[in-house]
């Protein structure tokens, strides 16, 4: 999907990669527009198409709703600055990010979020109840990683690949959320569905009494069946672009 408020591209840039800023942006707003920020922190990064080990980030200390489509940073695995660019970019983000890109070749997109509820439900020591709706579709689909402080420290990057393994989930304890796709949409599919998870299980525990158990015949089937994760190469599409609509009549500025 072409936005249709988008800005010119720059002569020095390919298309594909335009293509990759313009969506990434449009991520980016439609994440502040679900609520799913931390006031400047927090990442979802992508593969520049065509440039092996080229990401493209948030710049650190602009809102969500202040990322646009030119002031995207473009990096190296190892966070240098490959772009002009007036802003920095998070230690703390590169670190998680640069080391599931590098070594998962089938993660064009990784996404990490530090919402109330995905946080809340990172802090249970028993994690995601398998109980619900949506965290029935995500049967045996979730990692976890034990929190070892702010993600700063080089050798934390073997645990972190080892925990995650083959998965596209993670719940990082007692810290937030973190998804990856083969596109940006299947990633926001993925993550949405565990965002919404996280939310029903809270509020479902809330009450105190017991939940009524999802058999694992019947969460195997969801998981199988759900519609966000059927074609896994173009995963959420039709949610991806029907949420990048409503941005586009809310502000179509990410494009530019």
């Amino acid at each position: 999907m072409t936005a249709v408020h988008a800005g010119a591209r720059p002569a020095s840039m390919t298309e594909a990669e335009w293509d990759a800023r313009v969506e990434l942006a449009a991520c980016y707003r439609i994440f502040d527009h679900l609520g799913w920020v931390e006031m400047v922190f927090n990442h979802i990064t992508v593969r520049v198409p065509g440039e092996d080990g080229h990401l493209l980030i948030n710049p650190f200390g602009l809102m969500y709703d202040e990322v646009t489509a030119s002031n995207l940073v473009k990096i190296d695995l190892d966070g240098n600055i490959l772009s002009e660019s007036n802003w920095p970019i998070n230690e703390a983000g590169l670190l998680i990010h640069s080391v599931i890109h590098a070594n998962r070749p089938d993660a064009h997109c990784v996404m990490h979020t530090h919402t109330t509820a995905g946080t809340g439900v990172a802090c249970l020591r028993d994690g995601l109840d398998p109980d619900n709706f949506y965290s029935a579709q995500l049967h045996d689909m979730v990692a976890y990683h034990d929190f070892e402080g702010i993600t700063v420290d080089p050798e934390e990057k073997p645990r972190l690949v080892a925990d995650l393994g083959s998965r596209d989930l993670m719940i990082l304890r007692n810290h937030g959320l973190l998804a990856l796709g083969s596109t940006v949409p299947a990633a926001f599919a993925t993550l949405w569905t565990l965002q919404r998870a996280c939310e029903i299980q809270l509020a479902a525990q809330s009450g105190g009494r017991p939940l009524t158990p999802v058999t694992e015949e019947a969460a195997m089937r969801s998981t199988r069946e759900s519609f966000q994760l059927g074609d896994r190469t173009e995963a959420g599409r039709s949610l991806f672009d029907a949420m990048r609509r409503r941005i586009d009549r809310i502000d179509p500025t990410y494009a530019r």
